[in-house]
């Protein structure tokens, strides 16, 4: 059975479309951003980490899947707001702007650990400041990268997006296939 090592519930609900059997593990990791590194390091890195610490703290047995996404503008990874002034300083960038968001997947079992990197861009509507009072007090964004969550009431002010909407969600369903079918886990 795969394990997949993320409490994500949105990434659970993504991976039951690939009608695969899996289970949920918590694994705990310090996510901070490394000095002088890089968006595209920082998302595989961590998403090779959570694999890794699933494989381990399961005991090396099931497949284990882990996964990352961060939301980039302006080449700085944005976070989680650590509070309403952080969450309208990030939503101030994405205005009328178009980012990045960068999801890295990883597959580790007994043949290695192998991974995928998605880029996706994402614009959005220039948001007037009634639109930010009304999203933060949602209370959706506390707890999103960048401070938005595509899936929901955020999907509004997406004007365009180039590239995976599942991988903007938290899992890009094609690559996740593709590392699964090439284990023949899928």
């Amino acid at each position: 059975m795969l394990i997949l090592a993320s409490a994500s519930p949105r990434r659970a609900e993504l991976l039951k479309q690939l009608q695969v059997p899996f289970r949920q593990v918590s694994v705990d990791l310090d996510e901070s951003v490394k000095s002088g590194e890089e968006p595209r390091d920082y998302v595989v890195r961590l998403a090779r980490a959570k694999a890794e610490a699933g494989w381990r703290q399961e005991g090396h047995v099931d497949p284990v899947l882990g996964a990352d996404t961060a939301v980039i503008c302006q080449n700085r990874i944005l976070g989680k707001p650590a509070d309403e002034n952080d969450f309208r300083r990030m939503l101030t960038l994405l205005s009328g702007a178009t980012h990045q968001v960068m999801t890295a997947v990883a597959l580790r079992n007994d043949r290695g650990l192998q991974h995928r990197l998605v880029l996706t861009d994402v614009s959005f509507k220039v948001l007037t400041r009634a639109e930010m009072d009304w999203y933060w007090q949602s209370g959706e964004p506390t707890d999103k990268a960048g401070g938005y969550g595509i899936q929901g009431l955020a999907g509004r002010f997406v004007t365009r997006i180039q590239g995976s909407y599942s991988a903007v969600v938290g899992l890009p369903l094609y690559e996740t296939a593709e590392l699964l079918r090439e284990q023949n886990l899928l």
